[in-house]
């Protein structure tokens, strides 16, 4: 089961701030050149969207919805629910972080290379990943607004005025110059892609450095680590279990059903660690916590369902209920088989 090599440089990152966490002079360059990070972020988010894919893929509307009602209505329900947990086995600050866990947009990298590894509908999950992170951007700060209310490090009129400003403005922003950047945008891909993770790291840094100068980490107990990482080994086979077998029952083929479980059961780090420093300011650091430990285990887990379902035959030949329920209202399927 993989360990990915950026949420070793995430952990190096955190443990960085702990030993040498950024104070005085220091803190407030460090926290305006996070800011600009996050906008720069955006900026690109929106410079790399191609409006006329996103509407093209919208024909294929009943499984983004899909994809959609897992990542912000069913996550979020169980994000809800795990409030009982307190404080048994979870702390408030922990369960603050947990709840916006499942408040954050799907990912788009990472469920379009598990699709394709294991023979799924490639371009669903490329859409899906694309609209989740688009709505995201609105529906997360509502979402935590709504949920979180006042305990959210402090979420208030100000704190969306900042959304708007760090995370809207520099998306649409992107959007509109799209036609000018974009090609340049495509043939950079690689060298802006580090810019976005040392973008997060410095992100992380900024987050954790408060933390520890506020003494955060005082709240945290190895066995309260442990009872986070069992309750998100649930929620993450939950979500898992009911992205697979409701794709079926709702009627999708083998390939969709891929798409939704991939796209529907993960959560994005690279979208939820700006959001989060921009919604709970200085309590940025536990808030992420159960993000960075979910992410890395979705990582391990889909990486062997993906390889499970790309050596299944039989299902890849497909059995005539599916067969015959794969057609979704005469609208266009996708195939990607290699």
């Amino acid at each position: 089961m993989p360990i990915d090599p950026y949420i070793v440089l995430l952990l190096g990152t955190v443990g960085l701030a702990a030993l040498l966490p950024a104070q005085g002079t220091a803190a407030d360059v460090a926290s305006g050149a996070s800011t600009a990070a996050i906008a720069f972020l955006f900026f690109l988010y929106g410079a790399r969207l191609s409006t006329r894919e996103a509407l093209e893929g919208l024909r294929h509307w009943r499984l983004h919805v899909t994809v959609l009602a897992c990542t912000f209505v069913l996550f979020p329900v169980f994000g809800l629910a795990a409030r009982g947990l307190v404080p048994v086995l979870l702390t408030q600050p922990l369960y603050q972080g947990l709840l916006f866990l499942t408040l954050v947009p799907s990912t788009i990298q990472s469920s379009i290379a598990f699709t394709s590894i294991a023979r799924g509908n490639v371009p669903a999950a490329i859409c899906a990943g694309s609209f989740s992170s688009l709505v995201g951007i609105v529906v997360t700060p509502l979402l935590a607004a709504g949920l979180l209310g006042g305990s959210g490090g402090g979420f208030s009129a100000d704190s969306l005025v900042k959304i708007v400003l760090q995370l809207l403005v520099p998306f649409l922003a992107g959007q509109v110059l799209r036609r000018w950047i974009g090609g340049f945008v495509a043939r950079h891909k690689k060298v802006l892609g580090l810019v976005d993770r040392g973008s997060i790291l410095l992100v992380v840094y900024t987050a954790f450095s408060e933390g520890m100068n506020q003494g955060i980490w005082h709240r945290v107990s190895p066995v309260r680590l442990a009872g986070l990482l069992a309750v998100e080994a649930v929620l993450l086979a939950v979500m898992l279990l009911l992205t697979w077998y409701g794709g079926r029952a709702l009627g999708f083929g083998r390939e969709d059903r891929i798409a939704i479980q991939f796209a529907g059961s993960k959560k994005s780090l690279a979208s939820g660690l700006p959001m989060a420093s921009v919604l709970f300011g200085a309590h940025a650091s536990l808030a992420v916590l159960p993000l960075m430990l979910f992410h890395q285990m979705q990582l391990m887990v889909c990486a062997v369902i993906a390889k499970r379902r790309s050596h299944d035959l039989e299902e890849m030949a497909g059995s005539p209920g599916e067969s015959a329920a794969h057609p979704v209202q005469g609208q266009p399927q996708n195939r990607v088989l290699r």
